[in-house]
Order: C-alpha cells, then structure tokens, then sequence
C-alpha cells in the first residue's frame, strides 16, 4: 500500500471552505476509483508544530499516487485549497516496503 499524507498550516478556514472541501472530496472519490482512501481531516496530536490539518490518501501502488497527482480532480482540491494554505509537508510511504 502507498500513502501519501499532506499536513497543512492553513488560515482563514470558515463553514464554506468545509463545505466545498467536502464536494471535492466527494468528487475525488467518486472520479479516481484507484484512489483507495482520501480523507481530509484535523491533526490530533498535541506535537502538531501548527500543521493542524491533514490530507491521506492510500493507493495501491506510487504510479496510481502519480496517476492522482496530475488528475483534474486533485488540482481542483489543490486550486481551491492554496489561497488557504500557509505551509505544509509532504510525506509519502509505501507501507512493508524496504527503506
């Protein structure tokens, strides 16, 4: 399984940013059915360091991740999105796999 995990800094968040993060998702899921998983959600840790948000998303394989990437439906998330981000880290993992 490949993950890739975006934990965000992001500023300005009202209801409509939730609701239209919502419809993307819901679009993202619905369009890229080798997307195995896609959640946006709150980063619980208390170490957080500010990165209060998190995307994840798990694929079977890193070339279904690439395949996500250049998708009409992750750049619509990404564009809508950016105005609203101040920083962020990207991690991406496959998990068993060796170092």
């Amino acid at each position: 399984m490949y993950h890739h995990i975006v934990l965000l800094r992001l500023r300005g968040l009202d209801e409509d940013f939730h609701v239209r993060v919502a419809e993307c998702v819901a679009q993202l899921r619905a369009e890229l059915p080798f997307v195995r998983s896609y959640d946006f959600v709150r980063n619980k840790s208390r170490h957080a360091s500010g990165y209060e948000w998190a995307v994840i998303s798990s694929f079977d394989t890193q070339e279904d991740r690439d395949r996500y990437q250049i998708s009409q439906a992750h750049r619509k998330i990404e564009e809508f999105m950016k105005p609203y981000i101040d920083d962020l880290i990207v991690c991406d993992a496959a998990v068993g796999a060796q170092p």
